[in-house]
């Protein structure tokens, strides 16, 4: 019979071993799909630019972000600072990179930084690994006039800094929650969610007055505290009605009305432990699944997409996985193997969301938050 969800939330030494057993076993996962890129810039050939459909990827194992072709592998890299974890990349072809360091700025065109924007807030060393403090979530307001960066500080709240583009300076620091994994601004620019996963909440900043509230997100309750694996990770709007969507476990997904602070919850059926999140045009929400947190009841690394009717195709994977992208056609998935815990692969796997095919490519160093150029 499977384990309650809330009994593997508890803290005590027995479940941590159980817990970690779990761990364990996803982090277990394949070789590197090949040889990372070339850790130094790589321009373009004279006349010509990016090709539209590149990927770009945080390499969080390295101070890179790396160019991939979908169909070879990997292009070139650039040095952005050190553990890159998220990035947005605007109309202009400049993209924001949060690294331990600060927040770097591409051109993506020309495959070089521009520019290296220090955090207000202390973080302390720069280091590397999951608890690594600096930038994590990251967006990109829809006017492109902002730049929201989520920074973690260790032991501590974290912070939701924002900069102004065309400065290219901090100009704004807002208290959030814990490890603001992700970032994400609404439709109308009018509000910013930070996704704090280690205080089992979502801060809502108004972009106006810089105001935050915070909603707490805790389907299975908040039972474990810092040990819990049951907490929020990333967040997708939905574009109908810009509403909340954070999966947990593959088996609940949370719809946050972020006006209102209330969350209905719906079933999902991939049963595993649940990081990265898209969401396309239609509706379709992508999530992916890193592995079991008990390899006893629970399932491995998948893809899950599903419609807005609530319908679920579930494409399993091989190795832990971490962040998702989409392709314009909306039929091809690219999902980085850069995982945040240990065990992370040197790849994506590209899946064909039609006829469920899947295949693998090489993209750097513990590829981690990602993008279609």
């Amino acid at each position: 019979m499977r384990t309650p969800r809330r009994a593997l939330a508890a803290g005590t030494a027995a479940l941590a071993a159980v817990v970690l057993a779990g761990c364990a076993a996803a982090d277990d996962g394949p070789a590197p799909a090949g040889p990372g890129p070339a850790r130094t810039s790589a321009a373009p050939p004279a006349g010509s630019t990016t090709p539209e459909g590149t990927l770009l990827v945080a390499d969080f194992g390295s101070d890179t972000v790396t160019f991939v072709d979908p169909a070879k592998g990997p292009v070139a890299s650039v040095r952005v600072g050190e553990a890159p974890y998220g990035l947005a990349v605007g109309d202009d072809g400049r993209a924001w990179v949060a690294t331990a360091e600060g927040v770097a700025v591409v051109d993506t065109k020309a495959r070089e930084r521009l520019d290296l924007i220090a955090y207000r807030t202390r973080t302390g060393p720069v280091t590397t690994g999951e608890y690594r403090g600096g930038g994590m979530g990251i967006a990109l307001a829809p006017d492109g006039r902002h730049v929201y960066v989520g920074v973690n500080v260790p032991d501590g709240r974290g912070a939701l800094e924002v900069i102004d583009t065309d400065a290219r300076e901090v100009t704004d620091t807002v208290p959030v929650g814990r490890r603001p994994f992700d970032v994400d601004v609404s439709a109308d620019g009018r509000e910013v969610y930070a996704t704090d996963h280690d205080s089992f909440d979502v801060t809502v900043v108004r972009a106006d007055s810089l105001q935050p509230r915070r909603v707490e997100v805790a389907p299975y309750g908040t039972e474990g505290g810092l040990g819990s694996w049951l907490k929020p990770h990333y967040t997708a709007v939905r574009p109908s009605d810009g509403k909340l969507l954070l999966p947990f476990e593959g088996e609940r997904l949370v719809v946050l009305d972020p006006r209102t602070g209330r969350y209905d919850v719906e079933k999902m059926t991939a049963n595993t432990h649940q990081h990265g999140v898209t969401v396309t045009g239609d509706g379709t929400l992508f999530a992916v699944g890193t592995g079991p947190i008990d390899p006893d009841a629970d399932e491995g690394p998948s893809l899950t997409v599903r419609t807005k009717d609530g319908s679920e195709r579930v494409f399993p994977l091989d190795g832990p996985h971490e962040d998702v992208a989409v392709a314009k056609d909306g039929r091809t998935a690219y999902v980085t193997g850069g995982f945040t815990r240990d065990g992370y692969w040197n790849g994506i796997s590209v899946v064909d969301t039609e006829d469920g095919s899947v295949r693998r490519l090489p993209a750097g160093e513990r590829p981690l938050g990602t993008a279609v150029l």
